[in-house]
């Protein structure tokens, strides 16, 4: 009872306090944030004769809508060895002349049954010990450029474009290329280590024997297998795989760092067919512009969809100092990837809106693709492709078996799983939905950020022909795609929905502008039956008697307020006594 009181009495002088001590603020105007430099969407770089369909040196080569293509004459390469091409052939590539080596029919069927595949390590985003700034860069969104460590075909050329451009040559990217080889051929995977650090090679779910012929480690674990390889050191693995299916490889050296900075790779072993010739390396993932025999006999086309994740601290610390010992230390000893919180999100090592220049899944109506998925985050995925519900034939790599195949919009990989799906172009409202462009990405929200920022992170879109132009821009009819190019939009500099409407209303406000904020709260009072009608002689458009009420002065404002907390102030100090009088005053209008 004497809360209830308490409140009442404390409360009762807060409704004295009249509408007019309320103040109001001008608000400042709408700002304009310029934008900075926009790059294009699709530059005029790439030759537009790599898009075209093509036979080089005796190997069909799909054609390739996507701003980016890969250059024919490595995918010839990747075909039919580095020592199965012509030398005009290899010279337009960046491969080492002994990259890959095919040879010796021995089943008869028409295609080499022994392959000698060179991988080397290379650094992106990296320093050297002579300078400051990165010396292979690769960017996999407008000015962000993470450190990653990368196993990569054997060339024999520059890291970069030319002495004047850092930017990576396009072998040496991220993820690490994916690898397909044959059911039941011999293989030999050698690894040249040309970084500064120790590394090894993993075949994961790959059929392997634990030891070579020469007696030696073959699973690539330092602690049970073999010894890492060393700086300057090499290694060969030796793999005949009996099982086809969606593999991956990685480093097993400091796993915990190694596979986040980016040794991981997709391992395809394709179905033994005649005649088959597999593309031993897909760099960069993406289109295979040479899918296998077995691969044709169902679909139109093969795409490889490579999911990454990386942490900024672990990626800024590779590159913090120049000294390998350092590095080593802080990577291995002082960095806890029990505290790891990714920032970037990554498919087939770029971000939107850079996906979209090499990472589209073009369809056709009523054709079939293969997508073969895998997940190289350290989270589980779900993978939602809108308007489509894909089907899912192959988990890891093993055929699920028609009457275990599964259709649906949202398909979860856990970190390391791969998954083989089809996607379909039948508009029947089940697999599609009809000819568009539409977006596809992992639904892990914070998937589609960058650092933070979205949208971003692993987007990217299937797009019918028909909507591609030809340079590979798909044709949208949305918001302006122009902000995701820019430096400023990543650096959180540019409202995204600024430019929205003529007002810019939805931009941030412009503090700097000299506007006028009111000084005073002015009260429009409300006409009553005694004031002057609107439309009487000499009526203003003012609300009527809005002339005649006072303005309170700051000063009578401030006085008010102290008054009022006095009051408040004392009535709390007193509540006892108050309380005390109440009852008396109730007492005896009770007892008269």
């Amino acid at each position: 009872m004497q809360k209830k009181l308490l409140a009442i009495l404390c409360g009762a002088p807060l409704l004295l306090a009249p509408t007019w001590s309320q103040a109001a603020n001008d608000l400042p105007p709408n700002g304009k944030t310029e934008l900075g430099e926009v790059e294009e969407v699709c530059s005029n770089f790439t030759d537009p004769e790599w898009r075209k369909a093509q036979t080089i040196d005796g190997v069909d080569i799909q054609e390739s809508l996507l701003c980016n293509p890969d250059n024919p004459a490595e995918i010839a390469a990747f075909v039919k060895g580095t020592n199965g091409i012509s030398m005009d052939t290899l010279m337009q590539t960046q491969l080492a002349a002994d990259a890959i080596t095919v040879s010796d029919d021995m089943d008869g069927d028409g295609d080499p049954d022994k392959y000698i595949i060179k991988l080397e390590v290379a650094e992106l985003n990296g320093h050297s010990p002579d300078m400051k700034d990165p010396t292979t860069t690769f960017d996999i969104a407008p000015g962000i450029q993470p450190t990653f460590w990368v196993f990569a075909p054997k060339t024999r050329d520059m890291s970069t474009l030319s002495l004047y451009e850092p930017i990576a040559n396009p072998l040496l990217r991220s993820p690490s290329p994916v690898i397909r080889v044959e059911q039941d051929d011999i293989i030999w995977l050698v690894l040249e280590n040309t970084h500064y650090l120790p590394h090894s090679i993993h075949l994961h779910g790959i059929d392997h024997p634990y030891m070579d012929h020469m007696g030696s480690g073959n699973d690539g674990v330092g602690q049970t297998s073999s010894m890492d390889v060393m700086p300057g050191g090499k290694k060969t693995y030796v793999i005949k795989p009996r099982q086809a299916g969606t593999m991956y490889y990685h480093c097993h050296v400091q796993p915990h760092v190694h596979i986040p900075m980016g040794l991981q790779g997709m391992f395809v072993i394709e179905e033994n067919r005649p005649n088959n010739w597999p593309q031993v390396f897909n760099v960069g993932a993406g289109q295979v512009r040479h899918p296998s025999v077995g691969v044709l006999e169902k679909y139109n086309s093969e795409y490889d969809l490579h999911y990454q994740s990386a942490d900024k601290e672990l990626h800024q610390l590779a590159r913090s100092v120049n000294d390998p010992r350092l590095i080593a230390k802080r990577l291995n000893l002082d960095y806890d990837v029990t505290d790891a919180k990714d920032d970037y999100y990554m498919l087939n090592g770029r971000s939107f809106p850079y996906t979209l220049r090499e990472s589209l899944v073009v369809l056709e109506k009523d054709q079939k693709v293969k997508l073969r998925v895998y997940n190289g985050t350290q989270e589980t995925i779900a993978v939602h492709i809108h308007g489509h519900k894909p089907t899912s034939t192959h988990y890891d790599g093993v055929d699920n078996g028609p009457n275990s195949f599964i259709t649906r919009d949202v398909h979860g990989l856990t970190p390391a799983q791969r998954l083989d799906l089809e996607l379909s172009g039948v508009d029947d409202g089940l697999h599609s939905f009809g000819e568009g462009v539409w977006m596809f990405h992992d639904h892990v929200e914070k998937a589609f950020t960058t650092d933070g920022v979205g949208e971003g992170g692993d987007i990217s879109l299937v797009v019918y022909k028909s909507f591609l132009n030809e340079k590979g821009i798909p044709s949208l009819h949305g918001m302006s795609l122009a902000p995701y190019f820019t430096k400023e939009f990543w650096q959180r500099k540019y409202p995204i929905w600024q430019d929205m409407d003529e007002w810019h209303s939805l931009g941030f406000p412009d503090v700097k502008t000299g506007y006028q904020p009111a000084k005073k709260a002015v009260q429009i009072v409300q006409p009553s039956s005694v004031d002057t009608p609107a439309n009487a002689p000499g009526a203003s458009a003012q609300a009527p008697g809005a002339a005649a009420s006072e303005e309170s002065s700051v000063f009578g404002k401030l006085f008010f307020g102290l008054l009022l907390g006095l009051f408040s102030y004392w009535g709390i100090i007193k509540r006892e006594w108050l309380l005390g009088l109440f009852r008396k005053l109730v007492k005896n209008n009770i007892g008269n």
